[in-house]
């Protein structure tokens, strides 16, 4: 008998878990799709030239930092202010780094860029959720693909939309507010304990209290503020002893 030769695996696109994922993200797209076109709008408006608008849109890739920074470059602030802001709003990026490094550190430099680009805020607590537990798993990057790209879809596609159609949007529409209203039920989703609803409060009242800030600098105290906030009561908190660790 001839020895069985193995099925050549499954393109990416065709695993089920890549499925799962699409499905998974598709369910909060719509939240992230209108918080896009809110961003393009607000950047077509901002008078920044449509194609460096497109180019911000597709590189950059981090609504929260476009938002921070477009009144600081519309207002001549110093190149210095937009990156040091641009750095403390993508301050998170460096949690889910280290998040996703026990998933992907075995991927090459290339692929692991890849992975870090496409990585946002709702689609890794969504892909945490399926794989809880920071080690590799089949079909792991599938779903990962999967709900990533779902993911750039909703937030490019209506983006660009509003960058090219944004100069034509009354003011009177009240896209913006809707686009708040989506934010504030993305971020709802993402608060599950105690440390993000502490940081989440005092980032709300340290905005408040220093607003008066010029370029916008409130934006900047409150992350620190609730970047500190979060680290005391997670450092605060005694970690639980897993009973195997008790053996030693």
């Amino acid at each position: 008998m001839s020895p069985t030769v193995p099925a050549d695996p499954l393109p990416i696109w065709r695993e089920p878990e890549f499925e799962q994922g699409v499905r998974e993200m598709g369910g909060i797209a719509l939240g992230i799709a209108a918080w896009g076109l809110v961003t393009g709008v607000a950047m077509a408006k901002s008078g920044m030239p449509l194609s460096l608008a497109v180019l911000m849109s597709l590189i950059v890739f981090a609504g929260s930092a476009q938002l921070a920074t477009l009144p600081l470059i519309a207002a001549g602030a110093p190149v210095w202010v937009v990156w040091a802001t641009a750095a403390c709003v993508n301050l998170r990026f460096l949690v889910f780094s280290a998040g996703a490094r026990p998933y992907f550190g075995h991927l090459p430099f290339w692929r692991r860029m890849q992975v870090g680009y496409f990585i946002a805020d709702i689609n890794f607590v969504v892909f945490t959720r399926r794989y809880p537990e920071p080690r590799r798993a089949p079909g792991q990057l599938a779903y990962f693909w999967g709900g990533v790209i779902t993911n750039w879809l909703a937030w490019q596609l209506p983006s660009l939309v509003g960058i090219f159609v944004g100069n034509h949007v009354p003011a009177d529409w009240g896209i913006g507010f809707a686009g708040t209203l989506a934010l504030i039920g993305l971020c709802w989703s993402l608060l599950g304990d105690r440390a993000t609803w502490a940081a989440a409060a005092v980032a709300a009242c340290a905005a408040v209290a220093a607003y008066s800030l010029p370029l916008r600098l409130n934006i900047v105290v409150a992350i620190a503020a609730a970047v500190a906030v979060g680290l005391l009561i997670d450092h605060s908190v005694p970690r639980s002893v897993k009973p195997e660790d008790d053996l030693t």
